[in-house]
């Protein structure tokens, strides 16, 4: 059997409709195109135009700043989660050593990190991001979806940072643990759900 032309694959499919070539032909070529049209391998990734200088300026870059080592928390918690549950299965199925702790360490450390890490994600807009109806809808109309797109968003964070203060003020007021032999407390989780979202 003959192999597929190139212009009867997804390549081709790619650029009669968009006009653009897709990952499996741009990766030979030595670039990364992400779905949003980014070559994410030069790190051309669009950011809002903010002043580097004056109390804005200053604000940014200390919140970058914090944002960037909140990421290296992350990234080594998501490490010391992989390595307590590699621990306990190692520990469970080789030595006969059980224990009760790894459960939830690993989930704190995995919460820790998934909330730790929400504003650097938000300020590389590596968040998942579904934009079939940017190349269906007029440019008018799509500025109004992503307005109303960041409202919904924007009151969504807000409630769930005003929830999490809350489940944190009352774990940390009542002394609530979890019910396990372990018992950490649960403002650790809380508080990292709240200052993530806030």
């Amino acid at each position: 059997m003959a192999p597929a032309r190139r212009e009867h694959r997804l390549e081709g499919l790619c650029r009669q409709e968009r006009g653009q070539c897709g990952a499996a032909e741009s990766s030979r070529s030595g670039h990364v195109v992400s779905t949003h049209g980014i070559d994410a391998a030069a790190g051309s990734i669009p950011t809002a135009d903010v002043p580097r200088y004056g109390a804005l300026g200053s604000i940014q870059t200390a919140v970058s700043g914090l944002n960037a080592v909140l990421a290296v928390g992350s990234a080594l918690a998501i490490a010391a989660a992989g390595a307590v549950l590699t621990w306990e299965v190692m520990g469970r199925y080789f030595f006969a050593i059980a224990s009760d702790w790894q459960d939830e360490l690993s989930t704190f450390l995995l919460i820790g990190a998934t909330f730790a890490a929400a504003g650097w994600i938000q300020a590389k807009r590596g968040h998942v991001a579904i934009d079939a109806l940017t190349h269906i809808l007029p440019p008018g109309i799509d500025a109004v979806r992503k307005v109303l797109a960041d409202l919904f968003s924007f009151m969504f964070v807000t409630f769930f940072a005003w929830k999490s203060w809350a489940l944190f003020y009352e774990a940390w007021d009542e002394g609530q643990t979890t019910p396990s032999a372990w018992g950490p407390p649960l403002w650790i989780p809380y508080s990292c759900m709240a200052l993530g979202m806030s």
